[in-house]
């Protein structure tokens, strides 16, 4: 690699000496291309937010209010009033779901806030709840660290009440004071979330947001926060169905632009080169795509979902939340197609979650419970064609996230096999890479011994942080993971089988 374009651009915080992103050189070849496609791998913050797996949205304001999903801005902010807001329901009701973070709607595209912005009269300082002298942030955030699980924060940059907006400069200054306020007044906030929701403004003219300025000033107040969507960490999944794409790639092409020509004295952050935008197409990181590449970056998506069919609470859904099956089926499409899962819960007039979603929810974590409880590798014989000492494959199913199996620099397909201390009933796989080290196995299937012969079960593509399968019950004694292609030597940090039974 060009070891001056690589100390140029810095990736921010870092997991591992092995950067965020490459830059393919002119003279890079094919096999050039995919071992630095290999090679890209997460920052601290990327890992961290990935090891999430499952997380909370909460959309609630004045379209709670006004029974509407999306509002106008010209809502009487008196019209908000929960009668019994309780923030350590919702957090106890989340986190006994199982998910780690919260991230709060402070502010939607009608541009009223939770909290008493110093910028803005559209907000709670000047509704009934609490004679305006509330602060719902706050006490979310108090709430959430109260449990030990994570806080973010939504502020949509379209904001169809703010007499600014349109007048670009002006906006922009706007919104980076809010985004100040938030980042600032509560406690650490581990994802920011932004949308790319874009109008025209009171003067005619679209907004333009300047980015690169309020990625600056999130690095600057919150430095271990992940900014997602039209942000450089995390990217939207693509869809609002919580379903991920079954290749599911984390290092994708030119997400950022390339740097033709850089000085040694010279130094660009991954945020002053990103671009913005919504990464939508089915292939988003094969070989295909990585050929035509000018540079590669690590990307990871994020797929959002809400339990209800609004994202806010309308009493009229109240039989239509989703049922504990229909979210285990989501978790597995999402959480277990390397992807972290953003399910929406909003709270209801009262200011609590509703109970129809609560049922829900304790079902879908019954059942989760249920499936994960006992990991059939347990205490197996493993065994493997190709490892490297002190990386061998026992530690597949020792339980412990910091060891993993290695195969051989040399080699980019292995075959590992298991011998379980009695035949079990099982049908599902769990798969997980060392994405520490990057992402690199694209084919691989599992094969289960019949008596006088190996019997395939299912198969599948990438891997990334977690892959979960699910295929028709089948009984066995010894199975056989066989990874058939890898962009360089595989690493698998954990194995497991299941039972949905």
């Amino acid at each position: 690699m060009d070891t001056l374009r690589q100390r140029a651009f810095s990736h921010g915080d870092t997991l591992s000496s092995a950067p965020n992103y490459f830059f393919i050189e002119p003279h890079d070849t094919q096999e050039d291309i995919i071992r630095k496609a290999a090679s890209v791998a997460p920052t601290g913050r990327q890992f961290t937010w990935q090891q999430n797996e499952f997380t909370a949205f909460t959309h609630f304001g004045i379209n709670t209010f006004t029974d509407r999903e999306w509002g106008d801005g010209k809502e009487a902010p008196m019209l908000f009033d929960p009668s019994d807001f309780n923030a350590r329901q919702w957090v106890n009701v989340i986190k006994g779901a199982g998910m780690k973070m919260l991230i709060l709607t402070a502010k939607h595209h009608d541009g009223f806030c939770l909290w008493p912005s110093r910028v803005t009269e559209h907000s709670v300082k000047n509704s009934s709840w609490k004679n305006g002298k509330g602060d719902m942030v706050a006490e979310v955030a108090a709430a959430c660290q109260e449990a030990g699980i994570r806080f973010g924060v939504y502020l949509s940059p379209w904001d169809r009440h703010e007499a600014s907006y349109g007048d670009s400069p002006v906006y922009n200054e706007f919104f980076r004071n809010q985004l100040r306020e938030l980042l600032t007044n509560y406690g650490e906030i581990s994802e920011v979330w932004f949308d790319g929701a874009c109008g025209e403004g009171p003067n005619g003219k679209r907004q333009v947001y300047d980015w690169p300025s309020y990625y600056r000033v999130v690095r600057e107040l919150q430095p271990n926060a992940v900014i997602f969507g039209f942000g450089p960490d995390v990217r939207w999944v693509g869809t609002e169905s919580g379903v991920g794409r079954e290749t599911e790639w984390s290092v994708i092409p030119d997400v950022i632009q390339p740097v033709d020509s850089l000085s040694e004295n010279n130094t660009f952050t991954a945020d002053e080169m990103f671009i913005p935008g919504d990464r939508m197409a089915d292939d988003l990181g094969s070989r295909e795509r990585l050929l035509e590449a000018k540079t590669l970056y690590w990307y990871p998506s994020e797929a959002d979902v809400s339990i209800r069919p609004g994202w806010f609470y309308h009493a009229g859904q109240d039989s239509l939340v989703k049922t504990p099956q229909q979210l285990v089926d989501i978790y597995f499409n999402s959480v277990g197609r390397n992807s972290v899962l953003l399910l929406n819960i909003p709270p209801d007039r009262r200011g609590k979650i509703s109970d129809p979603d609560i049922q829900s929810l304790e079902g879908m974590r019954r059942l989760l419970d249920r499936i994960f409880e006992s990991n059939f590798l347990a205490g197996a014989a493993v065994s493997s064609s190709s490892e490297i000492e002190g990386f061998e494959a026992r530690f597949l199913t020792d339980g412990n996230p910091d060891t993993y199996w290695s195969a051989d620099p040399a080699e980019t397909t292995a075959t590992i096999e298991i011998t379980l201390q009695e035949p079990q009933l099982f049908d599902v796989l769990q798969l997980r890479e060392n994405i520490r080290a990057g992402q690199r196995i694209e084919q691989f299937y599992l094969e289960v011994w019949q008596g006088e012969r190996w019997q395939r079960i299912c198969q599948g593509t990438t891997v990334g942080y977690q892959r979960l399968l699910r295929f028709a019950p089948v009984k066995a004694h010894r199975i056989r993971l066989v990874i058939s292609q890898s962009r360089l030597n595989p690493e698998l940090m954990e194995a497991g089988v299941y039972s949905t039974m």
